[in-house]
């Protein structure tokens, strides 16, 4: 991934990055395109109706990682709270999905992927959010 080059090229940041909310990015970015593949396959299993709740939280996951990566690439300056709060509720986006793709995991190996994937946001997300205290920049 060329996140952390690309951000580190930031006339803001100059270098000084954020490893942990770095990786969140890359992370999210990669749960989204997990996460939307398994609402994809779901739909394909003969017995779909099953797994609408499945695939509802997939889409809902895929779309908070996904806009929670876009927010945090940006260098806003003041906006640290804002990247703390969208850190906090993908990684609760992520716990949610990741529990209902761990209940069909032992059928479906998309959604064992898929749950995976989300706990490994979930814990990228905490950590980065962490990272990120009151009056100190997320510099990303």
């Amino acid at each position: 991934m060329h996140t952390q080059q690309m951000i580190a090229t930031h006339p803001h940041v100059q270098g000084s990055t954020n490893d942990a909310l770095i990786r969140a990015i890359d992370i999210a970015a990669d749960c989204a395109l997990i996460c939307t593949s398994c609402a994809d396959a779901c739909l394909g299993e003969p017995m779909a109706a099953e797994l609408t709740q499945c695939i509802r939280l997939d889409l809902d996951c895929a779309d908070v990682c996904a806009t929670t990566a876009s927010v945090a690439t940006r260098r806003t300056g003041s906006n640290e709270a804002l990247i703390k709060s969208m850190l906090e509720v993908c990684s609760e986006a992520c716990r949610v999905c990741g529990e209902e793709c761990a209940r069909h995991a032992d059928h479906h190996e998309h959604c064992r992927i898929c749950a995976d994937t989300c706990r490994q946001c979930e814990q990228a997300c905490r950590e980065a959010a962490a990272s990120i205290s009151p009056g100190r920049s997320a510099q990303h």
